[in-house]
């Protein structure tokens, strides 16, 4: 008798199942941390920002009226969008996000 090396088809199958079951674990820790990216990069968009105000503030010794001064002004090159698609807004120099 032939003394052949390799797997059997129940080991491959115990590893296919092991295999499933890891994807099954991570792929709902994968999409909740989606959010948590989302909330993190608008709050480090808002500060990048209120960074641009400040020097706005500098340059022309005041705050700006809104963001279109800031896009005119070649501070901002658009409108600023958090990355979740929230819209940010300028009131008394201050740049905060809208939460609907």
């Amino acid at each position: 008798m032939n003394n052949e090396k390799g797997f059997t088809l129940v080991e491959m199958l115990i590893v296919l199942a092991i295999i499933s079951i890891l994807i099954l674990i991570a792929i709902p820790n994968v999409t909740k941390q989606s959010k948590v990216i989302d909330e993190k990069g608008c709050d480090a968009y808002v500060k990048m920002v209120q960074g641009q105000v400040e020097a706005y503030k500098l340059e022309n010794k005041s705050y700006p009226a809104d963001f279109n001064v800031l896009v005119t002004g070649g501070f901002l090159n658009e409108d600023p969008v958090c990355p979740n698609g929230s819209a940010l807004t300028l009131a008394d120099g201050k740049v905060t996000e809208n939460i609907d």
